[in-house]
C-alpha cells in the first residue's frame, strides 16, 4: 500500500512540475508581448518601462522579503539583482525594434548556450542526444539571423543576446535557491539601485515619457509575467537539469510569435516559421532523449 501511495505521490509531483513549467514559459512569452505592446506605439520609453516593471515586481513581492529565511540565508543576492537588471533593461531596449517572436528567439538562443555552458561547468554530464537537440534548436536561431531582407536589426539583436546571457546566469542561480519566492523577491529589490541610476540619467536628458497604457503594460509585465512567473521558474529549475531547462525555454519564441501575430498583428514571415519549426524539433529531440 505504501508503494502505491508513493507512486501516486510521485505522479502528482510530476504533473505539478509540468504545470509549473508550462506556466513559467507562458509568463516568459507574455513579457515579450507586454513589452512590444508598450513600446511599439511609443506609449512608454524603454527606461521607464523597465523601471516600472522592476519596481512593480519588487512592491508586489515585498511582503516575502520581510519574512526571514529559515536557514538565516539572505533573501536574494546582489549578483541575482544585477543579472535581473541587465536582462530586463537590455530586453526593453531591444524590443524597440524587434518583433515579439524574433526577439524571444534571440533571447532564448543566448539563454540556451549560457545555461548549457554553466551546466557543464557545474558538473552536469553531457547527453549526446540532448546536445544534438540543442544544436538543432540553436540552428533555428541561425536561420532567423542570417543576412536577408527580414533579418532583425543588428544592434537590437546584440542587446537581446546579452540580455539572454544575463537571464541564463540568473536562471542557473536559481538551482541553489532555498526558497524561490523569497529569493526572487530579494533579487527584485536588489535590481532597483542600478535602475534608479539609469532612470535618473533619462530624466536629466528629458527622454522619459509615460502614458497610462504604457504604465499598465509595464505593471502587468512586472507583477504578473515577471514576479509570479520567476518565482515559479526558480521552483522548477531546482528540480531539473540546467540543460533541460535551457532547451525548454526555446519553446517561448514560438509562443511569443503566435501571440505577436494574433495580438499585435505582426507579420509571420517564412523565415520565422522555418526557424520555429527547427526549434521545436530540437526541443522534442532533446526532451525525448533525456526521458530515455
Amino acid at each position: 500500500m505504501r508503494s502505491a501511495n508513493g507512486a501516486q505521490q510521485t505522479s502528482e509531483q510530476s504533473w505539478l512540475l509540468i504545470a509549473a513549467t508550462i506556466f513559467s514559459l507562458i509568463a516568459f512569452a507574455a513579457n515579450s508581448v507586454f513589452c512590444r505592446l508598450a513600446l511599439r506605439g511609443g506609449d512608454i520609453d524603454p527606461d521607464s518601462f523597465t523601471a516600472i516593471r522592476l519596481l512593480g515586481g519588487a512592491l508586489a513581492l515585498l511582503p516575502l522579503c520581510l519574512k526571514p529565511m529559515k536557514t538565516g540565508s539572505p533573501n536574494g543576492t546582489w549578483r541575482g539583482g544585477f543579472y535581473l537588471f541587465v536582462y530586463a533593461y537590455l530586453f526593453s531596449l531591444a524590443y524597440v525594434q524587434l518583433d515579439a517572436g524574433g526577439g524571444a528567439l534571440i533571447l532564448f538562443g543566448a539563454v540556451q548556450i549560457t545555461m548549457f555552458a554553466l551546466g557543464m561547468r557545474g558538473g552536469e554530464k553531457l547527453q549526446i542526444w540532448v546536445v544534438l537537440g540543442m544544436l538543432m534548436a540553436f540552428s533555428g536561431l541561425v536561420v532567423l539571423l542570417a543576412p536577408g531582407g527580414s533579418a532583425p536589426d543588428l544592434e537590437s539583436a546584440l542587446f537581446m543576446a546579452v540580455s539572454g546571457i544575463a537571464w541564463g546566469c540568473y536562471s542557473v542561480l536559481g538551482k541553489r535557491s532555498e526558497s524561490p519566492a523569497q529569493v526572487t523577491a530579494g533579487n527584485f529589490l536588489r535590481s532597483l539601485p542600478p535602475m534608479v541610476v539609469v532612470a535618473a540619467i533619462g530624466l536629466a536628458k528629458a527622454s522619459l515619457h509615460i502614458t497610462p497604457a504604457g504604465a499598465i503594460y509595464a505593471i502587468a509585465s512586472g507583477v504578473l509575467a515577471s514576479g509570479a512567473g520567476y518565482i515559479v521558474w526558480y521552483a522548477v529549475v531546482k528540480r531539473i537539469r540546467a540543460q533541460t531547462a535551457a532547451t525548454l525555454q526555446l519553446s517561448v519564441p514560438v509562443l511569443a510569435s503566435v501571440a505577436g501575430v494574433v495580438l499585435l498583428s505582426e507579420p509571420l514571415s517564412t523565415r520565422m516559421v522555418a526557424a520555429s519549426l527547427i526549434v521545436l524539433g530540437g526541443i522534442a529531440l532533446a526532451l525525448l532523449s533525456a526521458k530515455r
